[in-house]
């Protein structure tokens, strides 16, 4: 019980180091934006190991955070090629190409009305389907490699992209657009010079959704069938092992690969939309 009760203490004196930076002016620099959560993170941890320990929780219910540690640092050869597999060869490209068919697709459905009216309804209804019913049919058209989890991506991705991108298109106000007609300006000079720029809020917030759907339909689909070895693959067989510590150790590698492709979406938006006030910080 020593060590559940360490990692209260420090979890309580964490928290109050925490709230006292939230209420202060470093918690709007740029070290409080990654000190605070940075922080409440290692103090879960602590809270989680302790908690463990002091109650002898059975590795097979809940891994201590140093045992998940323990086997990352064995089985990194293993992880890295789960790794390639699941989010190098079927996670990005089938977020590329999602993203890409979303971009020309929203073009086409702002032309086309007739797109926008028909298309639209039809792609909130698919993406409704649950993934574990689109994930096999899709493994049995393109095979159990990456292909197949490639394609769950697309249809993951497609149709969130799709929607934001095309209320994006639309966000421009309506004396923007006529101040643009009335320069001579045609479809494609406005489309490129005023209302690109002003929906590439919605696109990215778009690829920031989209980046964790592709995670986690390149994992769900390898349920389904994959070769012998990926992340999902992984996790299953694990599962039927009670290996919990690997599980868990695969699911760290996806939150962390997850997080930094959210970051890398967030400082392009950075870069891109400077101008916009949810930059100005």
């Amino acid at each position: 019980m020593t060590a559940l009760w360490l990692a209260i203490t420090v979890w309580l004196a964490a928290w109050a180091l925490n709230v006292r930076l939230a209420g202060s002016g470093i918690a709007q620099t740029r070290l409080g934006r990654i000190l605070v959560p940075l922080i409440f993170g290692v103090t879960v941890l602590v809270l989680w190991e302790g908690l463990v320990r002091g109650l002898n929780v059975a590795p097979v219910i809940l891994p201590a955070p140093s045992a998940i540690a323990a086997k990352i640092a064995t089985s990194l050869p293993v992880l890295w090629q789960d790794f390639a597999q699941t989010i190098l060869k079927g996670a990005i490209p089938g977020f590329l190409i999602g993203a890409g068919a979303a971009f020309l697709t929203a073009i086409a459905v702002d032309r086309s009305p007739f797109l926008q009216r028909g298309l639209l309804p039809i792609g909130n209804f698919v993406a409704a389907l649950p993934i574990v019913g689109l994930a096999p049919i899709l493994v049995m058209w393109f095979g159990f490699d990456w292909q197949s989890k490639a394609a769950v991506v697309v249809v993951m991705v497609f149709f969130p992209l799709l929607v934001n991108i095309v209320a994006g298109l639309q966000a421009s106000d309506r004396m923007q657009r006529d101040l643009m007609a009335t320069w001579g300006a045609s479809y494609w000079q406005s489309l490129l010079k005023l209302r690109l720029p002003a929906a590439m809020p919605f696109v990215f917030n778009g690829l920031k959704i989209a980046s964790t759907l592709a995670l986690i339909g390149a994992i769900v689909a390898e349920f389904f069938g994959s070769p012998v070895y990926g992340m999902g693959f992984r996790i299953s067989t694990e599962v039927g092992r009670l290996g919990l510590d690997m599980v868990w150790a695969e699911i760290a590698v996806a939150a962390l690969a997850g997080s930094v492709l959210y970051g890398l979406i967030s400082l392009i938006e950075r870069w891109v939309t400077f101008w916009h006030p949810s930059q100005r910080h």
